[in-house]
């Protein structure tokens, strides 16, 4: 089990762990406080929601369970093929196995008649944070919901100047549009509460999100961390030789910029490579310029 998971996906078990309980959460904040009240996810499943409705609504088709997750599914199809062949084959393994988990529970969790909660808002916020805190433990298990993260890779790998999340809002505002279009501005405002809180939710659980440093100290030659940090974590790194105060002996300082996940893995390998070393870290701080966010790993 462990090799499989270490060579087609490159997880381990939690963080296999990890991808099933957001799958879970996100599709259970979707049908238990986002469905009942009528309102729309952003993204693809968005429009898988939209599609669904017409079917319902105009053409008066009946479901035993709501089938936008499947239609979500089928969606995305042409999206892994994009993944398998211009990003990566672990990120289309990895977008595959998060989509189908969020098709099952999309499709078997039950979704109430009436909302559980009385109050649209208070719905909206927690499910805001419900499906924003499942998104989160997918993004940190480096697995992805498919979807505009594929668009948005894809396409920010083409165009620096555009990124992931600023594709995926634009995506967002065409949903949005629609919904205010065809079904009021409530559905609309409330629809987009629900985003903003899940997308906040979703930037401060997201590991890769949280920027990081890291400062290494260690007498022996650090080739074998810069190997690593350059090779397993794929940064750069600085370093120099210094000389420590109570023993006047020779010291090699190693300064890198991270992401919270990657200083996560440096700091569990740092015994195996190098016993003598020791480490300084600091998160959440800010980084500003060509500092890139390694989504596909």
């Amino acid at each position: 089990m462990d090799n499989i998971l270490k060579k087609l996906f490159r997880w381990n078990k939690k963080e296999l762990l990890n991808a099933i309980i957001g799958c879970f959460l996100f599709s259970f904040a979707i049908n238990m406080f986002i469905v009942p009240n009528s309102l729309y996810n952003g993204g693809i499943l968005g429009i898988s929601q939209l599609i669904r409705t017409l079917l319902q609504d105009t053409f008066h088709l009946k479901f035993s369970f709501d089938i936008s997750g499947l239609i979500n599914f089928i969606i995305n199809i042409p999206l892994f093929i994009l993944a398998y062949k211009y990003i990566t084959k672990t990120f289309f393994r990895r977008s595959l196995v998060c989509v189908l988990l969020q098709t099952l529970f999309l499709s078997i969790i039950p979704t109430p008649n009436k909302a559980i909660v009385s109050d649209l808002l208070t719905c909206v916020l927690i499910g805001g944070l419900i499906a924003g805190y499942g998104c989160g433990l997918i993004l940190s298990a480096s697995g992805s919901g498919g979807g505009t993260d594929i668009i948005g890779i894809l396409i920010s790998m083409r165009n620096r100047k555009l990124s992931v999340g600023k594709i995926g809002a634009g995506i967002n505002v065409i949903i949005y549009s629609i919904c205010g279009i065809l079904y009021g501005v409530p559905i609309m405002v409330y629809s987009i509460i629900y985003t903003v809180v899940s997308s906040f939710v979703v930037d401060n659980t997201h590991e890769q999100n949280i920027c990081s440093y890291v400062t290494i100290f260690t007498k022996n030659k650090p080739d074998k961390l810069l190997k690593f940090i350059k090779n397993e974590l794929d940064r750069d790194a600085t370093y120099w030789q210094a000389i420590g105060a109570y023993k006047k002996s020779n010291v090699y300082v190693i300064y890198s910029a991270l992401s919270k996940y990657e200083m996560q893995r440096l700091q569990r390998h740092l015994n195996e490579l190098d016993k003598e070393a020791f480490m300084i870290k600091n998160e959440g701080i800010g980084i500003e310029g060509n500092f890139k966010k390694s989504l596909t790993k």
